[in-house]
């Protein structure tokens, strides 16, 4: 039998007894993201036996198509988090403009960033997909919510994570105090601690980049993507690559097992292509947290300054040592 078993809301009680900062309201939030998270997971492992596999025939506000699943966990997670007095709005890449909370609903200090359902294009093929999102407490001195309290720096966040809905599915969060990783226990419906204190490996296996895209790159990504495959690289060993296609999927990935993962600007894309705040931002969080690192070529992802709800940003992430070097080879062949 197991010992020791740390449930999630365990966890978050105690981390609240140890950081004053993390307040009852706080851990609520966190724990009703659990819960929501828990619901799109029964959704996602059943979408082959009901009608929500599959293109919902609309676009989003990037022009992307839409998937049944996206719009399913999108209204799940407004319909569970709108009501609890907890927010006082959300953002979500599936929405153009914020959502406000109700006004017959009471509303808290907080605001919720989310991608409802990352990697959706690969629903119909039962690959792993998953939720991502971050929290910035409120800044502005609307008595309900303002444009400006979505668009701040990911360095204020008070807290991101993700969720992969996989073999199995597992929350991974940071909320300053390092990286914390539960797993779904099926059986008993909790959330259990299943890796505590992640940190990035040092030495680098893996790179994840679509290489399809070759025709669209820089010269320095051309440059840095032969580096790494050369014999020369790793004292003899070039990485490997993995690429799935599902941000939350390769993240995790090489947050477990070392590695980065590169989605730069290019001739198509010269702003971009990933979200900021809804992508970019709580990963780099997270990242930054299990001592890697996070770039947009430029500057930190954490520093930037968002202007608009849906900016873009290039995205390299991963271990420190391999986001450094990627940086190099940006600066020398730009």
């Amino acid at each position: 039998m197991q010992k020791n078993i740390m449930t999630l809301e365990r966890h978050f009680l105690e981390q609240q007894r140890k950081y004053p900062q993390a307040r009852g309201a706080f851990t609520k939030l966190l724990t009703e993201i659990a819960f929501a998270s828990k619901v799109i997971s029964r959704e996602v492992n059943r979408a082959g036996l009901g009608d929500i596999l599959g293109n919902a025939g609309v676009l989003n506000v990037q022009g992307e198509e839409v998937q049944k699943l996206d719009i399913l966990a999108h209204k799940m997670l407004i319909n569970i988090m709108d009501h609890l007095g907890l927010l006082c709005g959300m953002a979500s890449e599936e929405s153009e403009n914020y959502i406000k909370i109700p006004d017959e609903f009471p509303v808290g200090n907080y605001v919720l960033n989310m991608d409802p359902l990352d990697g959706s294009s690969n629903i119909d093929v039962n690959v792993s997909i998953g939720t991502i999102f971050s929290i910035h407490r409120k800044v502005s001195n609307h008595p309900r919510v303002a444009l400006k309290d979505f668009l701040q720096p990911g360095r204020v966040q008070v807290a991101a994570g993700y969720v992969l809905y996989g073999s199995s599915t597992m929350l991974v969060y940071t909320s300053g105090q390092g990286v914390y990783g539960f797993t779904l226990d099926p059986a008993l419906g909790e959330f259990l601690l299943s890796h505590e204190s992640i940190k990035i490996p040092k030495k680098s296996r893996f790179y994840s980049i679509n290489e399809a895209y070759s025709y669209r790159w820089h010269t320095w990504t051309r440059k840095y993507i032969d580096y790494l495959k050369s014999p020369v690289k790793q004292a003899g060993l070039g990485l490997s690559l993995r690429y799935i296609g599902s941000l939350v999927a390769d993240f995790h990935r090489n947050l477990l097992m070392g590695g980065i993962f590169v989605y730069p600007e290019d001739t198509k894309t010269p702003k971009g292509k990933l979200r900021l705040l809804y992508e970019a931002a709580p990963l780099a969080f997270i990242a930054e947290q299990a001592g890697g690192k996070a770039s947009d070529g430029m500057q930190d992802i954490l520093d930037i300054q968002p202007k608009q709800l849906h900016q873009r940003t290039p995205l390299i992430i991963g271990s420190s040592a391999e986001v450094k070097t990627a940086l190099r080879f940006r600066n020398d062949f730009k």
